[in-house]
């Protein structure tokens, strides 16, 4: 557990150094300031698809920092040291999971207040999306951090795990905008099982790329 946290802090702190703290919370609010100035200043319009283009702007937040992810480490041999450690390749996909997770996932949340603000999103609404993010975040989380991993060691695999990670998080943005509507208890169901998919299949996936990488 302590070299876990230990990970865990290392990959936050190369975050905070790096500026990816604050690129989703910028990301988010640019997105959500430009989005009137497109479709007009209908409030009605906005209210109605508002939430759906914040969750799809959450889906690319967490895409932003993926070229970071995984390939630095590998290149500079950061994974080859850890491993003659004894820590597992399981080990470190979880703890950049959390890492990444932490990373984008509660300031995004916070920052999705003052965009729902801004897109005149009523106060149930609002609810809805903080509760969807919360369950549905872990996986974009999962997801980027996966393809992360298919991809390190590949030139301009920062563009390959965009077009990797887009059709493929298709079910989430999916259930994610169900959540926002009348009777959005499946969608929540729905959303709650992928999430748990994906956490739960990533630090295995993610390991098995990585040592395949290492061969």
């Amino acid at each position: 557990m302590r070299r876990f946290l230990l990970l865990v802090r290392r990959d936050l702190r190369q975050a905070w150094t790096s500026g990816g703290l604050w690129l989703p919370v910028a990301f988010l609010l640019l997105v959500a300031s430009l989005y009137p100035f497109a479709v007009g200043p209908d409030a009605a319009l906005l209210a109605r698809t508002g939430g759906g283009m914040l969750w799809i702007a959450a889906l690319l937040a967490s895409l932003l920092p993926v070229d970071r992810l995984v390939a630095p480490d590998m290149e500079a041999g950061v994974l080859d040291q850890v491993a003659l450690r004894g820590i597992g390749e399981e080990v470190v996909v979880s703890a950049k999971l959390a890492a990444h997770w932490l990373g984008f996932g509660p300031p995004l949340m916070i920052a999705a207040l003052p965009a729902a603000a801004l897109l005149k999103l009523e106060a149930g609404t609002i609810l809805k999306l903080e509760a969807g993010l919360l369950i549905g975040t872990p996986a974009l989380a999962a997801l980027a951090l996966l393809v992360a991993t298919l991809t390190a060691g590949l030139r301009s695999s920062g563009a390959l795990a965009g077009l990797l990670a887009l059709p493929l998080a298709v079910p989430l943005l999916i259930f994610g905008a169900g959540t926002l509507g009348d009777g959005s208890g499946a969608a929540i169901k729905f959303l709650g099982a992928s999430s748990l998919l994906l956490v739960a299949i990533t630090p295995f996936a993610g390991g098995a790329a990585i040592r395949a990488g290492r061969e």
